[in-house]
């Protein structure tokens, strides 16, 4: 028997073509939903106690992607998250063990979070993280640690021989660096800019030329959304949102048709982060993005990171060669004694993790406005390795339990020629070069020719800054926890982990994380009862559709529901936005969609009114359409939550009315229109397009019957004139004028004497 099954395995080797077995990789993906509570849970990145949950924006989601070769698996993960806590990531490990066994373990298993500022917190084993969160938040970090699980599992039944094309660029315009000052101490500031504008772009692709994944890095903070539709500090954004990086991957996955629900493989788009430490996307400065409100600036963001990235995903012709490894160890970065070549030529030692006064000072692009608090203003003598940082809290050597984590890890996982190094904080642009500086030769010596630095990933403790820029004092410098030889130390590891790859040697585990599963506290209050408005039932409106609305408008509707943390809706939508076909009502927009969001307030003492908002954008097509929301309610003599749902009114959706014609001129026969759309209100959800470039201008001169038409051209809408003919007037009358969807025009006219 044994010797007709390993026949017939030779068989079937035989006929497997030998570019399936050792020249291409094995790659898997997958994706799931990790959205927490949606209402009145505090935010995590901005440490504001008034931020909290209010609604969804856009659902967060995280992205794996399962890469093997020649026997080495590992598994990249880039999440809709602030950061990946260390108990996190070990959760998410033990899942995974549970169903795999040793298959995905800490060393082969990396996860990276897009450091959004708009999710909710409270998912942390360490109070530092947690406080302003009003503690420990079961509910969200269980929807975290399964949304990460499940779409790791995904992705390991996803796998199959695959190819993976490279493709490198800049990207100008899109980032800044926010502590210039600090920047500019660096010895070698001059040789580089001040920040680092690549993006790198990774395509994969079956054998059979089918795409089915992207992956793109590019540093920038994800802190375009702050204030949301109210530029008010004192009401910062409530609305859950995947914010600028979240934006470019909905948008890409859109293009590409991704099934966000299904189990089957779809295509997947990962925007993810890197040297973020100093870099804001707010180019014109402190929290300016350059949109009418926070939902454009996102927009704004998040779409110059799409159309380069885009530009490059379909440039992709270098191919990786099939190889991949990994390394990885834990560390004590309270006590590293790093080496002269790592510091100013003598040996230091890293110390107890605190922050500085500046931490308080907040970054430019988020600031905290506490009077007298300032970046740079406080230096001096105050602690051999913690230097010129005035400390502010000593969160190592709080009790029971340090208030930030120590032990950490560092990891390097090898692709082909590109590296990419994980690190558990917020690192600076310098920092990321000096690292990179730092393994550069052993990473040639792998045939490695691109790096990455990538994070924050597995763990989180706070930033990581050059020891120029740590004795400026600025924010970045202030979170540097272990004192001014932090950037030492993870040169020093990092240096240890290539070394290790280039030698073929295992590094030692290092030292475990402290595990503070169940001792966590929370003051969180739970959903008591669900009550709806005198009068009404869940389900019921407040404020119901119009029977008509204009492309270019934002439609708003208000539900009479229950608390959103009766239910996550994992993988579901609060919301949708239903279209009448001759098959029935189709669903075209979710809660996940960026031109949607519903936001909730309470209503009274137990009530709760959901408002939803569409930004009907000019493209969409007309026709018969109606909103869904559903939820759950939960009793006030019972833990059941049970299910409710409520429709809008039936409402059409039509063009536009108010389309602009800006201006008329003439030179010579030649006559030139610039046509717009109408300026956009503060509350839409995106930068709305302002130039009409498709469609025709229908116009008169001087009055008379005859019609001419102007078409797009050079410059705007243009139209050559019979000769001889003095014009006097050019009118052109409401509706005359439209784009390619036939948004019209409102009247114009003007006097050309």
């Amino acid at each position: 028997m044994f010797k007709i099954v390993l026949a017939c395995f030779a068989v079937v080797l035989f006929f497997v073509p030998a570019s399936l077995v050792a020249e291409n990789f094995l790659v898997g993906t997958g994706i799931y939903d990790v959205t927490g509570p949606a209402a009145e849970i505090g935010m995590m990145g901005y440490a504001r106690m008034d931020q909290t949950t209010k609604g969804i924006h856009t659902r967060l989601w995280s992205r794996a992607f399962v890469i093997e070769s020649k026997g080495n698996r590992i598994a990249y993960v880039n999440a809709d998250l602030w950061a990946i806590p260390q108990a996190v990531k070990l959760a998410v490990v033990k899942k995974l063990q549970k169903r795999y066994g040793n298959i995905y373990n800490v060393k082969n298993v990396m996860l990276c979070g897009t450091h959004t500022h708009s999710g909710p917190g409270g998912y942390s084993h360490y109070t530092l993280y947690n406080i302003t969160i009003l503690g420990f938040c079961e509910q969200n970090f269980n929807a975290i640690v399964e949304g990460l699980y499940q779409s790791i599992v995904k992705a390991h039944n996803n796998v199959a021989p695959a190819r993976i094309f490279l493709a490198e660029g800049s990207v100008d315009n899109t980032s800044i660096n926010r502590s210039l000052e600090a920047y500019q101490a660096n010895v070698d500031a001059n040789l580089y800019p001040p920040t680092d504008n690549s993006v790198t772009v990774l395509r994969f692709e079956r054998l059979d030329g089918k795409e089915f994944g992207m992956i793109s890095w590019f540093a920038v903070h994800t802190t375009s959304m702050f204030y949301g539709h109210d530029k008010s500090f004192e009401n910062p954004n409530g609305m859950i949102s995947s914010d600028n990086k979240g934006w470019s991957e909905l948008k890409f996955e859109k293009a590409k048709g991704t099934d966000y629900w299904g189990e089957e493989e779809t295509f997947i788009a990962s925007f993810s982060n890197s040297t973020l430490g100093d870099v804001s996307p707010n180019v014109l400065g402190g929290q300016e993005g350059g949109g009418i409100n926070d939902f454009a600036s996102t927009h704004i963001s998040g779409d110059k990171q799409f159309q380069k990235t885009w530009e490059l995903y379909h440039d992709a012709r270098r191919e990786l060669s099939p190889n991949v490894n990994f390394r990885h160890t834990f560390k004590d970065y309270s006590k590293v004694t790093v080496s002269p070549e790592y510091t100013d030529g003598q040996e230091h030692k890293t110390s107890y993790a605190a922050i500085g006064l500046a931490f308080a000072a907040g970054a430019e692009d988020g600031p905290s406005k506490i009077p007298y608090i300032k970046e740079g203003l406080y230096k001096g003598k105050y602690h051999e390795s913690h230097g010129l940082k005035p400390i502010f809290l000593e969160t190592g050597k709080m009790e029971p339990y340090p208030w930030t984590p120590e032990v950490l890890s560092i990891q390097i996982f090898t692709i082909g020629n590109l590296a990419l190094l994980a690190v558990p904080g917020e690192f600076t642009t310098h920092c990321g070069r000096r690292i990179k500086q730092t393994i550069a030769s052993d990473m040639e010596q792998m045939g490695v020719d691109t790096m990455l630095i990538c994070g924050p990933a597995n763990a989180y403790a706070g930033y990581v800054a050059t020891r120029e820029e740590y004795n400026e004092q600025h924010y970045e410098g202030a979170s540097t926890h272990f004192g001014q030889w932090t950037l030492g130390a993870f040169r020093q590891e990092f240096k240890a982990l290539s070394s290790s790859l280039v030698n073929g040697t295992i590094p030692e585990d290092g030292p475990q994380p402290r595990d503070l599963t169940g001792k966590q506290s929370s003051l969180q209050p739970e959903v008591v009862f669900d009550a709806p408005a005198l009068g009404m039932e869940f389900g019921d409106l407040h404020k119901d559709a119009p029977k008509t609305v204009e492309r270019l408008s934002v439609l708003e509707v208000i539900f009479c529901g229950a608390h959103p943390n009766n239910t996550l809706k994992t993988n579901d939508s609060f919301l949708q936005v239903e279209r009448k076909t001759e098959d029935g009502w189709k669903a075209v927009r979710y809660d996940y969609d960026v031109d949607t969001a519903f936001s909730w307030e309470r209503h009274g003492i137990a009530a709760s009114k959901i408002k939803i908002l569409w930004d009907i954008q000019e493209n969409v097509p007309g026709g018969t359409y109606r909103i869904k929301h559903s939820g759950k309610y939960k009793g006030a003599f019972s833990d059941k939550r049970i299910p409710y749902s409520g429709y809008t009114r039936e409402f059409q959706v039509v063009p536009s009315q108010k389309l602009e014609i800006s201006s008329c001129q003439m030179k010579g026969q030649t006559i030139n229109f610039q046509f717009h759309y109408p300026k956009p209100t503060f509350n839409v959800l995106g930068q709305r397009t302002e130039i009409v470039s498709q469609g025709q201008i229908r116009f008169q001169l001087n009055g008379k019957g005859k019609e001419f038409i102007a078409t797009p051209g050079k410059g705007g809408f243009v139209a050559t004139l019979p000769k001889n003919e003095p014009v006097t007037t050019v009118t052109v009358p409401a509706g005359w004028a439209q784009d390619e969807q036939g948004n019209a025009n409102k009247k114009f006219s003007i006097d050309m004497r």
